[in-house]
């Protein structure tokens, strides 16, 4: 009596299996796989696709880091004597010219030693004069006319240095460049260690930024770097490697590098937080989208459209962009790629291109 329980019990659950498996293909399974039709032929599904051409672009290798911008050439503008500030000819900002007067000192002093230093040089020439004329009539020995020639060349020094005291008074832009916020006002009492404002060259700017030392020998001057910061979102700045550190870092493993950008508008002040990209190498390669890609277990492929069909077709991939990979092998140049539409795809599916070329590229990168 047990042993037809249990039979009966088999029974009714290999029909409930039976059951729910046709259950399944009648309401789930239609869209895997069509059911027959009462003929006993499968009908045709289309698939619409979207697709662009393997292209053939330029593959660039590249390297990325951060650095800060340095002014071409930066000082800090200090007098190079003390004393009272009389004048200052300049506004935070202001673009100024090599040799412009930035500020002066009181100079009553100097100007005053200037006048008795030319004084005493006017007299010591004078009696030089006085002397050669006296010595032609051997008035006076040779050894005086000497002293008296040595006495004016010592108040021409005495000139001289009282001509470069004054100047020294007056401060003075050593290059070309802009100016920055002012450090001292007028009536302040400075010296050589008091900075009055600071001045940079800006019309070109270097960006120093450190690289791993595994790219030391792929490093070279003359190499193109493009560069963006974070005040200028949608700008990108170009530029070459201008120098390169001959060591390498023991502690970070990494050397440094200067690029120089040029800077025309001085739109880029010095001090600035850059991000950089540098090209390594640069070659021609068959690229795809990326969306194109597809990947099953151990397997990569894409779909290639031929006709009204699709192909699948194993690929060997190389090097990633942005939006884009490299197809080493598996596809030709011109060749029609899904990007859109490809999850129901199957090899030989029939398929309806609903839209192709840059629109397509486009959105599929997007």
């Amino acid at each position: 009596m047990r042993i037809v329980r249990q039979l009966v019990i088999l029974a009714v659950l290999g029909g409930l299996a039976w059951g729910g498996y046709e259950a399944y293909q009648v309401y789930f399974a239609e869209e895997a796989q069509p059911r027959q039709s009462r003929g006993g032929g499968r009908p045709n599904i289309v698939i619409n696709v979207e697709v662009v051409p393997a292209a053939v672009s330029i593959i660039e290798e590249q390297i990325e880091a951060v650095g800060t911008t340095i002014a071409r050439r930066s000082v800090a503008v200090v007098p190079a004597a003390s004393g009272r500030l009389e004048e200052i000819n300049f506004e935070p900002g202001d673009t100024v010219e090599q040799g412009a007067v930035l500020a002066r000192l009181d100079n009553d002093i100097e100007r005053a030693n200037l006048a008795e230093a030319q004084a005493k040089a006017q007299e010591a020439r004078r009696a030089v004069e006085r002397g050669q004329s006296l010595r032609r009539t051997r008035a006076i020995s040779e050894v005086t006319l000497e002293n008296l020639l040595a006495q004016e060349q010592i108040a021409l020094a005495e000139v001289e240095r009282a001509e470069r005291r004054l100047s020294d008074r007056t401060i003075r832009a050593p290059f070309s460049g802009v100016v920055g916020l002012r450090r001292a006002d007028l009536g302040a009492r400075v010296n050589d260690s008091t900075m009055l404002t600071t001045l940079d060259d800006l019309r070109e700017v270097e960006i120093e930024f450190s690289v791993p030392e595994i790219h030391y020998g792929r490093i070279a001057t003359g190499q193109n770097v493009a560069a963006d910061g974070t005040a200028f979102p949608d700008r990108r700045f170009d530029g070459k490697i201008v120098s390169i550190d001959s060591r390498v870092d023991p502690v970070s493993r990494a050397f440094k590098v200067r690029a120089r950008l040029p800077n025309p508008n001085r739109t880029l002040p010095a001090g600035m937080f850059m991000h950089l990209v540098v090209v390594l190498s640069a070659r021609e390669a068959l690229t795809v989208p990326e969306e194109a890609i597809v990947v099953q277990g151990s397997e990569t492929f894409v779909f290639v459209v031929a006709g009204e069909r699709a192909a699948r077709r194993p690929v060997s991939l190389g090097r990633r962009q942005v939006g884009t990979i490299e197809v080493v092998e598996g596809v030709e140049p011109g060749e029609q790629v899904v990007v859109r539409g490809g999850q129901r795809l199957r090899d030989g599916a029939q398929v309806r291109i609903v839209s192709s070329g840059p629109q397509a590229a486009a959105a599929a990168t997007e």
